[in-house]
This record gives C-alpha cells, sequence and structure tokens, in this order.
C-alpha cells in the first residue's frame, strides 16, 4: 500500500508540473483561472474515485488518505505556480506604474504575457510614452517662450540704456521701440489666446459664412508680401462654394496664417494656391505651396506650439511658432479639423475643413 500511495503522490506531482505549465501558456487570465477551477474541481473526483477503487480492492482504509493527500496536493502545485506567475506579471505592472509616479518616464513594462495583462501593459506604456510628449513639450514651450520674450525686452532695456546715456537720440529709438513692444505685445496675446484654449474657454459665435469672401480678403492682404518674395499667389475656388457654419473673424486668421507660413516657406519664383471645394457635408479651404514639401516630423509636429522646421529662418521671419498651434485651436473650436501633408507633384498642403451651414439655422 506504501508503494501505491508513493506513486500515486508522485505521479500526482508530475502531473501538476504539466498542469501547471499548460495552464501558463493560456492566453488569458479568463482561461487561466477556468482551467485552474476545472482542475480543482476534477481533483476531489479522483480523489473519491480512487478512494473508492482502493477501499473495494486493498481493504486499507489508511489509503483513503494518502490518495486524497496526493490528490489535494495536486491542486495546491498547480494553484501555486499559476498564482505566482500572474502575480509576478502585476507585480511588473506595479513597479513600472511606481517608476512613473516617481518621475522616471522612461520606464515601460515587457510585452508579453496573457491578453487582459499584455493590453494594460500596453496602455501604460502609451500612457507613459504621451506623458514623455507632454513633459518634453512643456520643456520646450519654456525655452522658446523665454527666448520669444527674451529678445525684444532685451532689445528695449539696451535702447534704454543708450537714450539714458546720451549715446542715442531718443526720437530716433522711439519707433524702434515701438516695433518692438508690438512684437512683444503679440507674443504676449498668443500665449494668452493658447491658454484661453487650452483651458477650454474660447467662445466663438458661429454664422453662416461665405468662403469665397474670405479667400479674397487674405489674398488681397497678402498682395504685395507675395510679390516681395517673387512669389505668384492664386484663388481657386469651386463655382457657387456652399456657406459654411463659421466665424468670419476666426477664420480669416487661421487663412491669413496658412498664407503667411506658405510664403515664408516658398521659394523666389514658385507659386501659392488658396483653394476652396466641398466634400461631402464640409466645405475644406487651404493653401498649396510648390516649396520643398513636409518632412515626417513637421507632418507630425507642425502644429505644435513653438515648433519650428527650420528655427534660423523662422527667427529671421519674427515667427514665434504659435500661428499654426492657434490655427488648430480656432478651427477645432468652431467644430472643424485641421491637417498637412505632402502634394504628390511636390510642395505641401496644409488644410482645414468647416461644416457646411446648416438651412434652418
Amino acid at each position: 500500500m506504501t508503494v501505491f500511495a508513493a506513486i500515486t503522490i508522485s505521479a500526482s506531482l508530475a502531473a501538476s508540473a504539466l498542469v501547471a505549465f499548460g495552464v501558463r501558456r493560456l492566453p488569458t487570465v479568463r482561461l487561466q483561472l477556468a482551467a485552474l477551477a476545472l482542475y480543482a474541481a476534477a481533483v476531489p473526483l479522483a480523489a473519491v474515485t480512487a478512494a473508492g477503487l482502493v477501499m473495494m480492492k486493498m481493504h486499507e482504509d489508511l489509503g483513503v488518505l494518502y490518495v486524497a493527500a496526493a490528490c489535494g496536493a495536486t491542486a495546491l502545485v498547480v494553484a501555486f505556480l499559476l498564482g505566482r506567475s500572474v502575480a509576478s506579471r502585476i507585480e511588473r505592472l506595479v513597479d513600472t506604474a511606481g517608476s512613473l509616479a516617481g518621475g522616471d518616464l522612461t520606464a515601460r513594462v515587457a510585452a508579453g504575457g496573457p491578453a487582459e495583462l499584455a493590453r494594460l501593459g500596453n496602455s501604460l506604456n502609451e500612457m507613459a510614452a504621451s506623458l514623455e510628449e507632454v513633459f518634453d513639450a512643456r520643456r520646450e514651450l519654456v525655452a522658446w517662450a523665454s527666448h520669444d520674450l527674451r529678445t525684444p525686452v532685451a532689445a528695449i532695456r539696451a535702447m534704454l540704456e543708450a537714450i539714458e546715456d546720451g549715446v542715442a537720440d531718443a526720437d530716433e529709438y522711439v519707433p524702434i521701440l515701438r516695433e518692438q513692444v508690438v512684437e512683444l505685445g503679440k507674443v504676449i496675446d498668443d500665449l494668452f489666446e493658447l491658454a484661453r484654449i487650452d483651458a477650454g474657454v474660447l467662445t466663438v459665435e458661429l454664422e453662416r459664412l461665405s468662403v469665397g469672401d474670405v479667400v479674397a480678403s487674405c489674398v488681397r492682404a497678402l498682395e504685395a508680401d507675395a510679390q516681395a518674395r517673387h512669389v505668384t499667389l492664386q484663388a481657386r475656388i469651386v463655382a457657387e462654394l456652399p456657406a459654411v457654419a463659421g466665424a468670419p473673424e476666426q477664420v480669416r486668421r487661421v487663412l491669413w496664417n496658412l498664407l503667411a507660413n506658405a510664403l515664408r516657406h516658398t521659394p523666389s519664383d514658385g507659386s501659392v494656391v488658396v483653394f476652396a471645394e466641398p466634400v461631402g457635408d464640409e466645405v475644406h479651404i487651404g493653401v498649396e505651396d510648390s516649396g520643398v514639401g513636409l518632412s515626417a516630423e513637421a507632418e507630425r509636429r507642425m502644429f505644435e506650439r513653438f515648433w519650428r522646421g527650420d528655427p534660423a529662418r523662422s527667427r529671421r521671419d519674427a515667427n514665434a511658432g504659435l500661428g499654426l498651434a492657434i490655427a488648430r485651436g480656432l478651427v477645432e473650436a468652431q467644430g472643424g479639423r485641421i491637417w498637412a501633408e505632402n502634394r504628390l507633384g511636390g510642395g505641401a498642403r496644409v488644410a482645414f475643413a468647416l461644416p457646411l451651414a446648416v438651412e434652418a439655422a
């Protein structure tokens, strides 16, 4: 009887190891727990069956205890191994979350494991990547804002000191001081508007708007700049263009920003085209240029605040890098969307879409 019990216990332990390995290979925690429950339910049934056979054939009550202990041991081993496997993966998730909470934004969860834990790990990694991008953007914003505010302030300070020391004539520097104050005010106004957009307190009054009038106004305003840069500026508008629901001043500001940005990045003897066309229940309004096109980073980041594809050229053009970020906020506040892409024939296209005006409104 002792030999039989020993064989039964050894076989049970071996079977438990195989079952534990197999259960750990199941793709989801739900299946693992279901398999464990099924195995745990089968253990008592096996114990009762084996005990009955022992009692009938060997007439030894002690054998019942041996067999029951062996079957119970298998269930305990399987439960321990599976619980340890799931707990270790959860502990890794907890450790990674703790590292992120402690400021280590580079912490990531290793891929793999049951489907539920793998999805949780992927979500945690995506959240960490988003946080890292947000903090990087914040650092860039502080750096660029400091630069764009410091530069005019330093110029104003230098000119005032020159006037106080009698080195320069006040009448000569007053117009320059006024220009610097205007540029400083523009940066401050843009930062204030971005703060309103981020806080969700920017309000616009939508009305029935003719896109053609807005396009014509912007083209007239920038014709002189285009001629000075030796760039051809044209408008391409579909006949009988339907009206959109928009705020005239905000739409004009967005289009002006897109046009000014295209003129800055289009070489001499190039061309810039403003287009407007209906697409489904929207009107697409945009600007195409014959420049070098957009890099992959530019397509992804050009609507971020203070991002400059060419920092040196942006500084020369007195561009704070806020225009496109504000444009995105203004378009989204009107229920529209904005995007950038490369043209098939070369150059870039930056466009935004506004919903059609509802006749009943």
